[in-house]
């Protein structure tokens, strides 16, 4: 492999003039500048990002700890942070928490050591002090999804409280009464406002929501599936049952099949966090969407600004209603085609 003294001696110029060159000084001529890169690219010379970074301070990379790498929200949401970093100059290092705060503070630990120039965190609860710390200490961070209240740290989020309102408004149009919700965990933000959504949302037209309606879930499969297994089990069961995320609305999926029962015939079913997978069940899942890409982006934006030293801000985007047929909704019709025009009449020439 070419090291940066076999490119100067390529190019007929310093080391030092290699490096200005790699670095963009505006110091070097036309001339060096071309035969710098001439070597280079004939050489096939790639500069050592470490040995660039302690040159200087930067490593042009950022870290990003999501809650669960299996969670399509968080897939979606990772793909589009990397590709707003690539093409801003960044490279992006992915720790998966799996929902667990001390696997999350590992991950963040891991990322500080390896002098990431900034990080992403979509927390698993509100009580890390290695967050605390770490936005004490001026480390450049953004939290996205879920945040820390009280932290001094730029949030990039969705807000799902007019879709949780416009959710429950299309559900009490359809005859439902009695809701039920699979609530996620109670130590993130995301777990705790979504059911005050959804508890208000409930007030406004009238309905209660009891405390047997809520079930305890932790934003995986499993505990959809044993949410909805005791809802069943009720002697006044809900019609609709609302996940608060998508992996346990498929759990909940699961619970209703496995008791050779039907969504939404027998129980219908919504859910927070649309995924591409819902369009292909059997119904479609009715769900509350949110601007994940933009989420991503937005938030990789607000870090490199911080990093940059220009100002970064907090943003919130608005989640929205996808209607479908899992909680009874009639079938659309079925599309029509536009109308033929006749053909012209063919006149005889003869």
């Amino acid at each position: 492999m070419a090291s940066i003294k076999d490119v100067a001696a390529e190019a007929g110029v310093s080391v030092a003039t290699v490096s200005r060159v790699l670095n963009d000084h505006p110091s070097v001529s036309e001339d060096a500048r071309r035969r710098v890169l001439a070597a280079v690219k004939a050489l096939g010379y790639r500069p050592n990002a470490v040995a660039r970074s302690l040159r200087t301070d930067q490593t042009h990379t950022l870290g990003l700890v999501i809650s669960d790498v299996l969670n399509p929200y968080f897939t979606e949401l990772a793909r589009s942070v990397e590709e707003e970093a690539r093409a801003l100059g960044y490279s992006v290092i992915i720790g998966n928490a799996d929902e667990r705060p001390d696997l999350q503070d590992h991950h963040v630990r891991t990322l500080l050591d390896r002098r990431i120039d900034g990080l992403l965190v979509s927390p698993t609860d509100g009580g890390s002090p290695l967050m605390l710390d770490a936005a004490r200490a001026g480390t450049p961070m953004v939290f996205v999804d879920r945040w820390i209240p009280g932290v001094d740290v730029p949030v990039v989020r969705s807000d799902g409280r007019a879709a949780v309102r416009d959710l429950v408004a299309h559900l009490y149009g359809l005859g439902h009464r009695r809701l039920a919700i699979i609530a996620g965990p109670a130590a993130t933000t995301t777990g705790r406002e979504r059911v005050e959504a959804f508890r208000e949302a409930l007030a406004d037209f009238g309905l209660p929501l009891p405390d047997a309606y809520i079930g305890q879930g932790d934003f995986q499969a499993e505990s959809g599936r044993r949410v909805t297994e005791g809802f069943l089990d009720l002697p006044e069961p809900p019609e609709v049952v609302f996940a608060a995320d998508n992996l346990m609305a498929l759990g909940a999926l699961d619970a209703v099949r496995a008791r050779g029962l039907t969504v939404p015939g027998d129980l219908a079913l919504a859910a927070f966090d649309d995924i591409p997978w819902f369009v292909h069940t059997d119904p479609p899942v009715t769900a509350i969407a949110q601007p994940t890409g933009e989420l991503g982006r937005a938030a990789v934006r607000a870090l490199v600004d911080r990093i940059e030293g220009r100002p970064p801000r907090s943003v919130t985007l608005p989640a929205r209603l996808v209607v479908r047929r899992s909680c009874g909704e009639p079938p659309q019709p079925a599309p029509t085609s536009p109308p033929v025009p006749p053909s012209p009449v063919q006149r005889s020439t003869s």
